[in-house]
């Protein structure tokens, strides 16, 4: 199952799941159109209330990310571009700027927060650049390192 869940961790199991939703898509794992599981199907796999499950998919529902058919069950829905590039910037910024208050809290600094996003772009397979249309630039020092790391854990 490509959806994991701790029950154990801080953040709730709903937003695990939508979590894992969303990575999913961005990583290509969940191409648009495709149908998610059923509520019942899912929650009988993560040994979950179903009702977690439709909490978790109302609130894709609500980010865009799925859209829900009567009686035909929960699909992934086709990318965001159809919204101006503005409105989705204007997003973006809203949730860096939640992103770099959080990583303040957490006592990191601006080269930190850059590294962790560059991380986790890599994770992704797709660099900004890349998904942008322009090359990407060779990468040094603690960039590097944390590429090979990376790749040494999918290779692992």
């Amino acid at each position: 199952m490509w959806i994991r869940i701790d029950p154990l961790a801080p953040e709730p199991l709903y937003r695990q799941i939508a979590a894992a939703v969303k990575a999913a898509t961005a990583r290509g794992r969940l191409q648009h159109g495709e149908r998610l599981p059923s509520v019942r199907e899912l929650a009988r796999e993560l040994a979950i209330n179903p009702n977690t499950v439709s909490k978790a998919y109302a609130e894709l529902e609500a980010a865009g990310v799925v859209v829900r058919r009567q009686g035909a069950g929960c699909f992934v829905k086709s990318d965001d571009r159809g919204r101006s590039l503005e409105h989705r910037r204007a997003e973006l910024t809203t949730r860096a700027e939640r992103l770099v208050t959080e990583a303040f809290h957490l006592g990191l600094g601006p080269e930190q927060v850059r590294s962790a996003i560059e991380h986790a772009l890599g994770r992704l397979g797709r660099p900004a650049d890349e998904q942008a249309g322009r090359g990407t630039a060779p990468k040094q020092g603690r960039d590097q390192d944390m590429d090979q790391d990376t790749e040494h854990r999918r290779a692992s």
